[in-house]
């Protein structure tokens, strides 16, 4: 038996679907009020990165100038190389510009940002392959005293990583890797909250892939490889993200073991450069090597920014 829609009837269901005429409900406006202060926080972490970028393409006199500007009036790339600037002549209002400092170092400021290059894509990469083969390992392998291995390794994340700095040194010194590749790649492959954060991922995976794979005559490399792998591939992106930062902005290690400059990351060199020359007609040229160690950070994280979040809401660590 059909029922008649009638003009009565259509109000009641507009009004059920959120008001006449299709008007949101009150909860709506009031949602939008509640994200003002993630609005705010948003402003108070972007003010300083714009204020990085304007300042890096200042000249030293509107840098100097006081109140100081908001936008630049005189763009200029002077905080990168200043033609006018001449190293054995007086010249008042011109400083050295970041590609032309560090002259004692092959390929000057670039040598740095390739070490850090090196380091952070070398770090991301074996620190993941040696995480999922630890994780493998405790979720698919009925193996003696893995639970205890794995309570071992969630324990490691609770001691804090400055008590491990003077042991670490001491052993890399004896290795003989003070001051090289080694000395940042090797101490920083064990990552605890990767291999935590991968069992938590592989534990929604069935068994039953694991042992069609088995069946079929896939040994265990095999299927690590060509099986595990490709189902980790949303949460391996995801701790990309966290462990390339790590590197990326790693600070205090390579401080204690980069003996000579050649060796040292971006910011062990924004240090030096921030040390070595102070005074506000410099800090154009520290913003400027701010802003091109920042970029790649920013870059890394829009590209995987989609992986990043489905990483974590596969993962079972979401609320």
């Amino acid at each position: 038996m059909a029922v008649e829609t009638g003009p009565v009837s259509r109000v009641a269901t507009s009004a059920r679907r959120g008001g006449v005429h299709g008007r949101p409900r009150r909860s709506t406006s009031w949602s939008g009020w509640a994200k003002t202060p993630l609005h705010l926080l948003a402003i108070t972490m972007i003010v300083p990165f714009y204020w990085m970028v304007i300042t890096a393409f200042k000249p030293v006199s509107e840098i100097t100038r006081n109140p100081p500007s908001f936008v630049p009036e005189g763009p200029t790339t002077v905080g990168y190389s200043d033609p006018a600037w001449r190293p054995d002549a007086d010249t008042p209002g011109h400083v050295a510009g970041l590609f032309q400092r560090f002259t004692e170092v092959d390929l000057r400021f670039w040598r740095f940002a390739i070490n850090s290059v090196v380091i952070a894509a070398a770090v991301t990469v074996l620190a993941l392959l040696a995480a999922s083969l630890a994780a493998y390992v405790i979720t698919k392998h009925d193996i003696r005293g893995r639970r205890v291995i794995f309570l071992m390794i969630l324990g490691s994340m609770m001691i804090p990583w400055q008590t491990t700095l003077i042991p670490n040194y001491l052993v890399v010194r004896n290795l003989g890797w003070i001051d090289s590749y080694l000395g940042y790649i090797v101490p920083a492959i064990p990552k605890a909250f990767v291999v935590f954060f991968l069992v938590q991922y592989l534990r929604s995976i069935p068994n039953d892939l694991i042992e069609a794979a088995r069946i079929d005559g896939a040994g265990e490399w095999r299927i690590w490889w060509q099986v595990v792998m490709p189902l980790l591939r949303p949460a391996l992106a995801a701790m990309s993200i966290f462990v390339m930062l790590n590197e990326w902005n790693n600070f205090l290690w390579p401080l204690i073991i980069v003996e000579s400059d050649r060796m040292a990351n971006l910011p062990v060199a924004l240090a030096r450069l921030n040390s070595a020359f102070t005074g506000a007609q410099h800090m154009g040229v520290i913003m400027a090597a701010s802003l091109l160690a920042s970029l790649p950070t920013v870059v890394f994280f829009l590209l995987f920014q989609k992986h990043f979040t489905g990483g974590i809401a596969m993962s079972g660590l979401k609320g």
